[in-house]
């Protein structure tokens, strides 16, 4: 799909000679990877706010040191032995939403979430390498 993507935004004679990622970021596009990283966080975002059906008792561990700089809603990040764990959805999001700021994970509701993570992520991409 990326592939497709590609391709598609090379068809926009604006931005045709740019790199992919100036294309992605002049059309206010983003990838397919930060638009899964983004669902993610969406989902993430709703567990630990309770706004969906879902009762999977303790998926994400809260925690962190309160007297450092953090989001305020800091998820505990789980030491695992094989590389299969680490594709486990609570501990591959967990790094990214710590990196979050505070504004953006203590939005009152999804859409105000959405909104804000997506303002951010135009000055500040997400690095798909850390997931």
């Amino acid at each position: 799909m990326e592939k497709i993507q590609r391709k598609a935004t090379k068809m926009i004679p604006e931005v045709r000679n740019l790199s992919y990622e100036r294309r992605l970021q002049r059309l206010e596009f983003i990838s397919l990877e930060q638009r899964k990283l983004r669902g993610e966080l969406i989902e993430t975002f709703k567990y630990l706010n309770g706004l969906n059906n879902v009762t999977l008792e303790g998926l994400f561990e809260r925690g962190g040191n309160v007297r450092t700089r953090n989001n305020g809603q800091q998820l505990l990040l789980r030491n695992f032995k094989t590389s299969q764990a680490m594709n486990f959805y609570p501990v591959k999001i967990a790094a990214t939403w710590n990196q979050l700021p505070e504004n953006k994970v203590s939005a009152g509701t999804v859409n105000t979430f959405n909104n804000r993570l997506d303002k951010f992520w135009i000055t500040n991409p997400p690095s798909i390498t850390s997931h």
